[in-house]
This record gives structure tokens, sequence and C-alpha cells, in this order.
């Protein structure tokens, strides 16, 4: 017989499981930031083993980025209709089967299908790993421990390229992937049985909304994807590109018609919401094409071991975490727009910075400072995002805020790859170290650029808010 609780009864078990909740969901939230990033360091040896081109080693970042930008809307909308729990446990069932198959592949073929699975995993993973948390905990408790959510999504950026070296070089490749099994083999029960189930506000799913949301992001995401190998101007690159952007206007027409959208329109006319967003994209499109460009600079141009590489790296990636959490304590008082706009900033000053310096016979010392001034900038908008988007929005849509922001997080970092890589093919290339330096160098100002590019939006956008 099934016992029906009293809210009151429910808010009393609540404090027992909260610990819980925020071990299960920031451990979900690390595997999925981990696996964006892990395999970075990890391309100089997938290339000499299976013989892959620039054009495969963008597939591996991008295939995974691919599916998770698409489907992440999706995601979140399926567990507000059939059940945060139970549609969560379902995507860590796919990340860990799509990680095995990873670590099984024999071909980079293999390889990149299986990435494409595991972002769809992840894509179902990240966004309600911020619903369960913010379910979970009352408005006084919910700030801090989405901060922590962050911190944690921050470690799997930073502790992935150092992971990834260690592994590839002490192990072998394959064993980046095989780590996600037995811990998400140990997840998958835990979180069945110590989550609190829970749905969203919508009786009805939004399918119309759902499958123009993944074409329109697909054919967005494809474009980029492609064009560093048939042109930014082929007629497969310009119809993908009109394509998804014809799509996504009938998903906004859409989504202001239908009775109960998976997205509703109004929440883009608050400052907060539309911000972030701008924000996060731009962010990741400098923030994935440059760590595409800088573990190679460390291995292939400079001549480190995976693990050295990632070592170095750290001054970097390690950043987020010291830095986010003081800004997030620091923006609950004057606010997140400083955090997010300076931010952009400094990531732009540094990377800026670490182009103008790099070349065959730079040392490591003159490295470190342009990559603590952009780790810095990074955390303070790890900081500031999310929460800057999910406290736009009523407490039961966080997930529509956080897939919203993660899909368009994960559209920029697609996009970065595709371009830096096409700035890099066409001002270097493999053939000798000064045509690697050449392009690295090239593809690094673009990618310092992107943040400036991302303030200018910022402001152009607030100019168009309402009441602003």
């Amino acid at each position: 017989m099934s016992v029906v609780r009293t809210r009151g009864e429910r808010d009393a078990v609540r404090p027992v499981r909260r610990g819980w909740t925020l071990v299960l969901g920031g451990l979900g939230a690390f595997l999925c930031s981990l696996d964006v990033v892990v395999v970075a360091t990890a391309l100089p040896t997938l290339r000499k083993e299976l013989g892959a081109t620039l054009s495969d080693l963008e597939w591996t970042i991008n295939g995974y980025n691919l599916a998770f930008a698409c489907l992440m809307l999706t995601g979140a909308a399926l567990g507000d209709r059939f059940g945060r729990r139970r549609v969560y446990v379902l995507g860590l069932g796919v990340f860990v089967a799509a990680s095995a198959a990873c670590a099984s592949s024999s071909d980079v073929g293999e390889l990149i299908a299986a990435r494409v699975v595991e972002g769809a995993g992840a894509a179902v993973l990240l966004p309600l790993t911020l619903t369960l948390i913010s379910d979970a905990f009352p408005a006084g408790e919910r700030g801090a421990a989405i901060g922590l959510w962050g911190g944690v999504t921050g470690l799997g950026v930073a502790g992935g390229p150092v992971l990834g070296g260690a592994i590839t070089e002490g192990l072998a490749w394959q064993w980046i992937f095989w780590i996600n099994v037995p811990v998400g083999l140990v997840m998958i029960p835990l979180s069945a049985r110590l989550l609190r189930e829970s749905r969203g506000p919508r009786p009805q799913l939004d399918l119309v909304g759902l499958v123009l949301a993944a074409l329109g992001m697909l054919a967005l995401t494809w474009a980029p994807v492609r064009a560093p190998v048939v042109g930014w101007g082929s007629p497969e690159v310009v119809t993908a590109f009109v394509t998804g952007g014809l799509v996504l206007l009938g998903f906004l027409a859409w989504e202001r018609r239908v009775l109960h959208p998976m997205l509703p329109m109004e929440y883009f006319r608050s400052p907060g919401f539309s911000v972030a967003n701008v924000v996060i994209f731009f962010q990741f499109l400098s923030l994935l094409g440059a760590l595409f460009m800088i573990t190679q600079l460390f291995q292939t141009g400079l001549g480190n071991s995976p693990y050295e590489a990632g070592l170095r790296l750290l001054v970097w990636t390690a950043m987020p975490m010291l830095v986010a959490p003081l800004s997030g304590v620091l923006a609950d008082r004057v606010g997140t727009r400083p955090f997010m706009l300076g931010g952009l900033v400094l990531q732009a000053v540094g990377l800026g910075w670490l182009a103008a310096v790099a070349d065959p016979g730079v040392g490591y010392a003159s490295l470190v400072p342009p990559l603590v001034v952009a780790g810095t900038g990074i955390g303070m908008i790890f900081a500031t995002t999310a929460s800057a988007a999910t406290a736009a929005v009523p407490v039961d849509d966080t997930g529509v805020a956080a897939g919203t922001n993660t899909a368009l997080r994960e559209l920029g970092g697609v996009f970065g790859v595709a371009i830096l890589s096409a700035v890099f093919a066409h001002n270097g290339g493999y053939a000798s170290t000064t045509a690697f330096f050449d392009g690295v160098t090239a593809a690094l100002w673009v990618a310092a650029a992107a943040p400036l590019a991302g303030v200018a939006a910022v402001l152009t956008v607030e100019r168009a808010l309402p009441g602003r």
C-alpha cells in the first residue's frame, strides 16, 4: 500500500536527504563538466594512435557538445513531465553505457559516435542536477547550495585536463572514459533510492517545442562543426545556418502561442536571464576554443607530455575553484552584472596577453600570468551566470533556466572550437613548428576578441530590454 505524506511530513524528511541530493547532483554535474574537457589533453595521443585528422579531433569534442547543446532543453522538459528523479537515473544509465562504448572504440569513427550518445546522456543529467538541488533546499539555503554546485562544475573543468593527461600517460586514453563507469553504476541505485521525486508545473509535454528546439539547435551546431572541413561559405554550411535560424524562429513563435510552453518567452524580458545567457555563450566560445588550442600548444608546440601539460594548465583551470566562491558571496551584495562583465574583460585580457607572448622559445614562467588573469575572469563568470539565470525564474522552472543557459554555453563551445580550428588551419598547421605557432597565435587572438564581443552584446541587449 502506498503512503501519501503531508507537506509537513515531506519537509521533515528533507534535511536527511539534502546532503545526498547535493552529493549526487554535484557528482552528476562533475561528470558532465569533466567529459567536456577530459579528452583535451589526449588529443595528440588520439592523433597518433588512431590516425585522427584535425577534423576528427574537433569531432571528439564537438560530437559530445553537439548532442549536449541540442538536447539540453529536452532533458529538462522530460524531467518536469515524467519525474526528475526517474529521468535523472535514466540519463545516468545512458551516460555510463556511452562512456563504456567510448572506451571500447577501436577507431576514431566509433569514438565520435559514442561521444555523441554520451553527450545526449549529459544533456539529460546536467539541467536536472540543478533542479533537484533547488527543489531539495529552501529559499534561504538555495543560494549556497547552487554556489557549491557551481564550484563542483568548476572542479570538473579544472580537473579535466590534469586527470586526462595523467590517465593518458600513466594508463591509456581509454581509461579517461572507463572511470565514469564504476562511479555511474554506484550513483544509479543511490539516486533511485535517495533523491526526492518531483515534477514541473506543466501538465502536458510540449512535443512540438521539443522537436523544434532540438532541430534548430542541431542545425546551428552542425554548421560550425562542418565549416572547417567544407568551408564557411559552402552550401551545406549556409543551408544549416539558415535552416537553424528559421526553425528557432518557428520555435519562438510556437512558444508564444502554446498553452504550456517548455520555455516561456517572458523570461527573456528579465535582464538577469537574458544577460546571463549572452555572457555564457561568448565566454564558452572563447573558453573551449582556447582550451582546444592551448592543450596542443603545451604538447605539440612546447614538447610537454599529456600529464605535464595538464599540470601546467592548472594555473588557468584551477582559478575558477578559487575565484568562484568569493565572487558568489560578493555578487549577493553588489549584483551579478559587474562580475559577469568584469569576467569577460579579464578573460579577454589574459588570452590576448597569451597570444602576444606565445612563440617557439617561450618559457612557462611567461605563460603563467596571462593564464592566471584569464582563469580569474572565468571564475567570476562561473559563479554568477547560473545563479543569475535561475534566480530570474520561478523555482519550479529552475531546470528550464539551467537548460537554456547550458544549451547556449555548449553552443558557444561548439562555435569556439570550430572557429579557432579554422583560424589555426588558415594561418598555420602541423607542418612545422613555425607553422604551428603561427596558427595557434592567430587562433588565440580570436579567442581574446570573443569576450569583448560578449560585452558589446550584453550592452546591446540591456538597451533593448523594457525598463532598462
